[in-house]
């Protein structure tokens, strides 16, 4: 993502990092590197307090950070960063940045709606999403297994423009890439899935499984190594899309002149 903005010829003045603690936290020392001297915000609209104060000690402080992060997060420090929504105006920012959070929102239409507030006219949001062919081969494996699907279904990038178009943006441009990782075990793999997000499938069982099948599942993944490891595949989307100038409202009436009034009347009737 943070590569693409090479692309865009707009410089924010002030910029909304949106959940970087699921996004990254490194993204924003890259970001306060290209725009230095833009007003930097961070955003985690659903935390709970306790996040929140974990966020601004992440962003402000280095303490306890190392290597390149100590020293990103260390320009970080003198910025103007908040937590909650109602701290930045409406159409306040330049620049919405939002790395794999639309996919995890049950109501993705009302999260575009949110950031085109946010977004000052001409401002640009820039996200990233996981695709329709992420986890393919768990997919493929719970469908064997006649389990239900083991996450929701994925948007797909053309499905995501066009929603971009509903919600007001304008010029949206989508592109992906396919991504494979590599695991060690069934337990890294049922790590990394936790940490990635949410199941919003409504086919999800609702029943607490135990033991007996959490073996079941980490032996079905075992079936799927390559070489001593399990490959997955994640499918990322990419995206931006602009904030238009506003629309003039149509009049309710229309004029028309004398003469074509007449020419309509002598027209015969269908």
């Amino acid at each position: 993502m943070e590569e693409r903005l090479q692309w865009i010829t707009l410089q924010p003045k002030s910029w909304l990092h949106w959940q970087p603690l699921k996004g990254g936290t490194q993204a924003h020392g890259l970001l306060q590197q290209r725009y230095p001297q833009a007003t930097a915000w961070a955003l985690e609209p659903d935390a709970a307090p306790a996040v929140q104060a974990q966020l601004l000690q992440r962003l402000e402080s280095p303490t306890g950070q190392s290597g390149w992060l100590e020293r990103t997060l260390s320009r970080l420090r003198g910025q103007r960063l908040g937590t909650r929504t109602d701290a930045v105006e409406p159409g306040s920012v330049d620049m919405l940045w939002a790395n794999m959070a639309l996919h995890g929102a049950a109501d993705p239409q009302a999260l575009l709606a949110q950031w085109r507030s946010l977004l000052a006219v001409n401002g640009f949001v820039m996200f990233s999403a996981l695709g329709p062919d992420t986890l393919r081969e768990i997919r493929d494996l719970y469908q064997r297994l006649g389990w239900p699907a083991p996450t929701h279904q994925f948007t797909d990038m053309h499905d995501w423009g066009d929603m971009l178009m509903q919600a007001g943006f304008a010029e949206p441009v989508m592109d992906m890439e396919r991504i494979t990782l590599t695991f060690n075990s069934p337990e890294r793999v049922l790590q990394e899935l936790r940490e990635l997000g949410r199941n919003l499938s409504v086919e999800r069982d609702a029943t607490t499984r135990g033991r007996h099948w959490l073996g079941q599942l980490h032996h079905a993944l075992r079936t799927l190594e390559r070489d001593g490891s399990i490959p997955l595949t994640f499918e990322v989307i990419y995206g931006h899309a602009l904030q238009p100038e506003p629309r003039h409202k149509v009049e309710g009436t229309t004029a028309i002149t004398l003469d074509q009034m007449q020419q309509m009347l002598r027209k015969p009737r269908n």
